[in-house]
């Protein structure tokens, strides 16, 4: 298996209104340093994953909208717990809509909380 590796960041507010978040139900901030690794078992016929360009382009498409953002305030957000696990496959389904004409293979997102927990989701470009 091929993979190449795109990593950004992005900063956001939230509030995770569920008692099993503790003092996470008020709102906060977070840092996120985003990796999307493309997988692929196959090289093209450029013998590339995916364009390195295209690959930062996308994700960094992925999280603009929501850079600086209080994510409690985006409709799309509006009502769910915006987790790292939530936003892993959220981030994954935008970047898919994007590349699933032109990639084959799966996508990684995961999302670093900090320097010992991060979440992902993985899944097949479809």
């Amino acid at each position: 298996m091929y993979t190449v590796t795109i990593r950004d960041h992005m900063m956001i507010a939230h509030s995770l209104q569920s008692k099993a978040f503790g003092p996470a139900q008020k709102l906060h901030g977070a840092t996120y340093v985003v990796d999307a690794e493309f997988k692929s078992a196959e090289l093209d016929e450029n013998n590339i994953v995916i364009d390195i360009d295209i690959a930062t382009k996308k994700l960094q498409k992925a999280l603009e909208p929501l850079k600086y953002q209080n994510l409690d305030e985006i409709e799309v957000f509006r009502g769910k717990l915006t987790t790292t696990e939530f936003l892993a496959k959220y981030v994954h389904e935008v970047i898919s809509q994007e590349i699933k004409s032109t990639f084959k293979g799966s996508l990684k997102i995961t999302l670093g909380e900090s320097h010992v927990a991060w979440a992902s989701y993985e899944g097949e470009i479809a």
